[in-house]
C-alpha cells in the first residue's frame, strides 16, 4: 500500500472513531437519574421490581430502578400498546441490569422515561 492510501486508510478510521464516540452516550446511574431531567440520555440499573397495571389507563408496565420499591428513585414506562413487542418480557426483565433511552422526565420525587419502543431498553453489563 503507498504512503497517500495508508494515510487516506487512517484519516478514514479515526474519523469513523471521532463520530462514534460523539454519539455515544454516557450512562447515568438510576439513582442520580433525577439531576437530569429534562434531557434526553441513557439511565442504566437493575431492574428491582416490574408491575403490569392492567387496571390504570393505557395499561403501562413499570420497570422500577434505583432501590427497592416503593423507594426507588427512578421508573421506565412502557405502554401497554408496545408491551408484546419485548423479548425477554417486561416482567423477565427483574432482577436484570438494563439501560433506558430516552427524555428523562419527573414524576413525583422521581426521574422517569416514557418508552417509546423496544429498542428503547437494552441489557447491559453493569460492574
Amino acid at each position: 500500500m503507498n504512503t497517500s492510501r495508508l494515510l487516506a486508510a487512517i484519516s478514514l478510521g479515526a474519523c469513523l472513531l471521532l463520530t462514534s464516540t460523539a454519539f455515544a452516550q454516557e450512562a447515568i446511574p438510576a439513582e442520580q437519574a433525577v439531576r437530569h431531567v429534562g434531557k434526553s440520555g441513557m439511565v442504566c440499573g437493575k431492574v428491582e421490581r416490574t408491575r403490569h397495571a392492567q387496571n390504570t389507563e393505557g395499561e403501562p408496565t413499570f420497570l422500577y430502578m434505583g432501590g427497592s420499591f416503593p423507594r426507588h428513585t427512578f421508573s421506565a414506562r412502557i405502554p401497554g400498546n408496545i408491551r408484546d413487542s419485548f423479548r425477554p418480557s417486561p416482567e423477565e426483565l427483574q432482577g436484570r441490569d438494563i439501560c433506558v433511552i430516552g427524555s428523562i422526565e419527573r414524576d413525583a420525587s422521581r426521574a422517569e422515561i416514557a418508552v417509546n419502543s423496544a429498542s428503547d431498553i437494552k441489557l447491559a453489563n453493569i460492574r
